[in-house]
């Protein structure tokens, strides 16, 4: 009876939740094992699947529930007298509602569904598809935040809202041109958000289960706040929180606010910055779309920083390092590995940026913001690409190899993405959780399992 209970122990304490954006600690990392080796002939078997409405936000998965958020328009009742305006913005699809939907883990039933209106106007029409951000759990909170910059704070098992925040009324936010789509972050006692308010409110700190504003950091003045998620890290001998944005990569104290230190990088084009950044020892790599690659050295016995190498080309066509759009990219041992501005596949060295291989075998094609979400298991990688096939490989110096590769889902989202061969592209990050994979594309969410 010991040997079993130990058995079911070990078998527990491998399986995990991903309770916010890239999994816990935004790192991209599924530490679970009892997973499949080869995906079947047949496909993934999907446990359960549940309409939904569109959106590019990810679920995220903890207390056996699955988070996910979607928007629907609503369209002019008959009859309805309104002005030309507010016509306007319902037959363009820009006024609807967006929805938090809770389900159940095991089965996909809905367990409750908390909803806010919501207007696009702002935002690029071809992209006003719906919310962006991931929902970040923990413990019996969940947090929220709409593309218009609404966050809220809802009792994890009944959906009640606790307390809410606009970042338009409250601090002055003007709208980017893709909206809003930073995940906030839990640290200790707090929350912390990129607000993009005015005066010095780009970021700011809330109690987490008041809501009461603890402190507000840099400046919004110049530019936008950027599309990047705030990013902890321990170095120095300090925790310390990354915000990257247009004009630089700060690092700010997570308990107060205060600098710690900022390295300028003005980045190209309407602030596009969007993968999150990735440490490793005491580096720390980012990478967007026209300026490309900046590396970061952190300095192992106080916080300050400094640049390692970045790259000597702002173009999405004449690449140099990695210029990634929506991927984030990796750093395993001495190497990176990341998906470029066309969707090529690059391995580079990590300590000059200088390129190793390329493939496009990843993405399938060369297509402006062809796109792939990297998660690291074990020696091996899952691939979500937004082609909607997942991928496992195996990643090197040597190169690419590919172990297998499925149709995971649909894509669906046909707006802003000139010619793909399917049409349409899936730009949704999977949620790994408990040995299974959680996904939705703009018509529901899907679970398959992924236990061997």
């Amino acid at each position: 009876m010991q040997f079993i209970s130990l058995m079911l122990l070990a078998g527990v304490a491998f399986a995990e939740d991903w309770p916010e954006w890239r999994g816990k600690g935004r790192l991209g990392v599924v530490n679970e094992t009892g997973l499949l080796e080869m995906f079947p002939e047949s496909g993934l078997k999907v446990k359960w699947r549940t309409p939904i409405h569109s959106g590019y936000a990810g679920p995220s998965v903890a207390a056996g529930r699955v988070f996910v958020t979607d928007f629907e328009t609503i369209k002019q009742a008959a009859g309805t007298q309104l002005d030309a305006t507010m016509n306007m913005r319902r037959a363009n699809g820009l006024q609807g509602r967006e929805r938090i939907v809770a389900l159940e883990e095991k089965s996909g039933k809905v367990l409750w569904t908390s909803a806010w209106d919501s207007d696009y106007t702002g935002i690029m029409e071809s992209y006003a598809l719906g919310p962006r951000i991931t929902p970040t759990v923990d413990g019996d909170r969940v947090y929220v935040q709409g593309a218009m910059g609404r966050l809220r704070c809802l009792n994890v098992q009944t959906g009640a809202l606790l307390w809410e925040k606009d970042y338009i009324r409250d601090f002055g936010l003007q709208i980017p041109v893709w909206g809003m789509t930073s995940a906030p972050i839990v640290d200790g006692p707090r929350l912390i958000v990129i607000a993009g308010g005015k005066g010095d409110a780009k970021v700011i700190a809330f109690d987490k289960v008041t809501g009461k504003l603890l402190w507000k950091a840099l400046s919004s003045e110049r530019d936008e706040p950027g599309y990047a998620p705030p990013f902890l890290l321990q170095a120095g001998g300090a925790r310390q929180l990354i915000v990257w944005h247009p004009q630089a990569v700060t690092s700010l104290d997570p308990s107060t606010g205060e600098q710690y230190w900022e390295l300028p990088w003005n980045v190209k084009s309407t602030g596009l910055i969007v993968a999150t950044p990735v440490k490793h020892e005491n580096q720390l790599f980012l990478s967007c779309f026209y300026n490309g690659s900046y590396m970061i050295e952190l300095d192992p016995s106080a916080p300050k920083a400094k640049l390692a190498w970045k790259s000597t080309s702002d173009s999405e066509i004449t690449t140099d390092a990695l210029h990634s759009i929506i991927s984030t990219p990796v750093i395993d041992g001495d190497y990176i590995y990341g998906v470029c501005s066309y969707g090529q596949f690059r391995c580079l060295e990590a300590r000059t940026g200088k390129r190793v291989w390329e493939t496009q075998a990843v993405t399938g094609e060369k297509a402006r913001w062809a796109s792939a979400f990297l998660v690291k298991n074990g020696d091996r990688y899952f691939i979500n690409n937004d082609r909607g096939e997942l991928i496992i490989a195996k990643l090197s110096p040597e190169g690419y190899k590919e172990i297998s590769r499925t149709e995971l889902i649909k894509p669906t989202s046909t707006l802003g993405i000139g010619r793909r061969e399917r049409k349409a592209v899936h730009w949704s990050h999977p949620a790994y959780a408990n040995r299974m994979l959680y996904t939705r594309n703009d018509e529901e969410i899907i679970a398959v399992s992924l236990a061997k």
